[in-house]
């Protein structure tokens, strides 16, 4: 079958081959995350007031960002309302041809980094930052191929997955909208996303933001409801790699983890044979049929609880090669790590806040290099210990891929 060719997602881009020497050093390892600005140069909002979180909460809540009421509502995939409603200071929309209702929205900077954003699924599909060499590159890793009934099968990028236990009900918001456009192409452009279950009084919103040399992903979770809620989930990053044999994670020294299954998600992107060949060692000691109810195959077995608990070890590494098959979470990971890919000559600081676990995943170096397996996951994570909101109260969580290559 041939792969079905959308343009705009494909994230394949021309690759220098070869190493580095082996005296290069990463200039994350000293360079802390970005802080972006908070000036508001332009805010526009598109839903009625009626979608607005207005909960009390427990914590203290941050000042919203002065906004210009909007007066036209623009249908969420109308393509030709949202440019001409949002289409200024860098950002832009266009449709794709999928074989179902979406569009792209691009986000450029003034010095020529890029982000690209489907609705109404939320994928970060691109993320392309200045490097030190001048050009572009990206860092992101997607996989596009054609479905049964020649849909578009999106897999890997940017994604957040989140599970509700709503009164024993499981729900996750699935279908984004688009709530506001804020910032200018100078400094920062944000773009902010809400989904909702309105008889649960629960609303997630993804607050996106693209820097001159930074993406960030925020969570916010509102509960207006009388009672607490429970949630699980993950921020997802697929980010490319030359071949996960030539990729390093730096700085994971001594956290403590679980091997895991891995995570099962919309996009997901797990070759068939994962886990099936090879030693026991290669395979991440995955000799499970899940980790966590609603996340992989349900545990259904004394014995295979035992076995979970007792899968947990202390990572010696400080530049861990991740040429090996690997499922983990992180339970004390630092907030900032970086992972190095020598054969692309380059590197990323992935750091979070709110979530306290860290997802790591390799496919493994068996495969094809700079091929559809060549990438390296990492997730913001709660998973292991699932987050409690009570009622009338927020949380917020938060991703952070910086570029340290300029």
């Amino acid at each position: 079958m041939t792969p079905f060719q959308l343009e705009g997602i494909m994230t394949s881009s021309t690759i220098h081959s070869g190493f580095l020497s082996p005296h290069f050093i990463p200039l994350s390892n000293t360079r802390k995350p970005v802080l972006l600005p908070t000036k508001t140069v332009h805010r526009l909002q598109c839903p009625p007031a009626s979608f607005v979180c207005n909960i009390s909460s427990s914590k203290k809540r941050e000042p919203r960002l002065p906004s210009v009421a909007a007066s036209v509502w623009c249908p969420p995939l109308d393509v030709d309302c949202l440019e001409n409603e949002y289409g200024s200071h860098g950002v832009s929309f266009s449709g794709i041809s999928s074989g179902e209702e979406s569009c792209m929205v691009k986000m450029t900077m003034e010095n020529g980094s890029v982000a690209k954003l489907m609705l109404p699924s939320g994928l970060i599909t691109s993320y392309k930052p200045l490097m030190w060499h001048g050009a572009t590159m990206e860092l992101l890793h997607t996989s596009v191929s054609e479905g049964e009934n020649g849909e578009a099968l999106i897999h890997g990028g940017v994604s957040l997955d989140l599970k509700f236990d709503l009164n024993g009900i499981l729900w996750s918001p699935k279908t984004w909208t688009l709530r506001g456009v804020q910032g200018s192409s100078l400094e920062f452009i944000r773009v902010e996303l809400i989904s909702q279950n309105v008889e649960s009084n629960i609303e997630v919103k993804q607050i996106i933001t693209l820097g001159e040399d930074a993406l960030s992903s925020e969570i916010l979770v509102c509960n207006s409801s009388d009672s607490s809620v429970h949630f699980t989930g993950a921020v997802i990053s697929h980010l490319t790699a030359s071949t996960p044999e030539a990729t390093y994670a730096i700085g994971l020294e001594g956290s403590d983890f679980f091997s895991k299954t891995p995570l099962l998600t919309d996009f997901s992107l797990i070759h068939p044979s994962f886990g099936k060949t090879g030693s026991r060692k290669a395979r991440g000691l995955m000799d499970f049929t899940g980790f966590f109810s609603g996340w992989g195959v349900d545990q259904d077995s004394e014995r295979t609880r035992k076995e979970t608990e007792g899968l947990e070890g202390e990572e010696e590494d400080g530049y861990k090669n991740l040429a090996e098959e690997m499922s983990r979470i992180y339970t004390s990971a630092p907030r900032d790590f970086t992972v190095l890919d020598r054969g692309r000559r380059n590197s990323v600081l992935v750091g979070r806040n709110g979530f306290n676990e860290l997802y790591m995943f390799s496919p493994g170096s068996s495969h094809e290099w700079y091929g559809k397996y060549s990438y390296i996951c990492v997730g913001q994570a709660a998973l292991l210990q699932p987050i409690t909101l009570s009622s009338q109260s927020e949380w917020r969580g938060k991703q952070r891929l910086c570029n340290p290559n300029l």
